[in-house]
């Protein structure tokens, strides 16, 4: 019993460092989503390894925004203009200088588009005085 919860744990930090690497790239890659992937690291690491897990948390670069989507699932207006506005700059990009095959161009915007109605439905987070 005790060899198969710390091989979960191992698992689940395994699982949690892929998950960061992704949602780092995920700011890089416009299709790669980058909150999904901070949260999932911190449900995985808060499984597995509290020091992790606060590490995660206290990352002056993406550790509020998984503390406020976390507790009350909302993203800052900051960072849905930032998403969004990069999103459609490399879709454009891409879709213009990159393809000239009209589906996938089509596809491209197809997809951009539900990405941006799906950041635009959670709520904003609200500046707190």
């Amino acid at each position: 019993m005790k060899l198969l919860k710390k091989s979960r744990k191992t698992l689940y930090i395994i699982l949690g460092s892929i998950s960061l690497v992704l949602g780092t790239l995920g700011i890089f890659l416009p299709l790669l989503p980058t909150t999904p992937f901070y949260l999932l690291t911190a449900w995985l690491y808060m499984r597995s390894s509290s020091k992790l897990y606060g590490r995660v948390m206290n990352n002056n670069c993406f550790g509020t925004v998984v503390r406020n989507f976390q507790e009350d699932k909302s993203i800052p207006l900051r960072t849905k203009i930032v998403i969004v506005a990069m999103l459609w700059i490399t879709i454009l990009l891409s879709a213009f200088l990159a393809v000239s095959v009209w589906w996938i161009r089509l596809l491209l915007f197809v997809v951009a588009i539900g990405i941006t109605i799906h950041v635009l439905s959670y709520r904003t987070t609200k500046r707190k005085v």
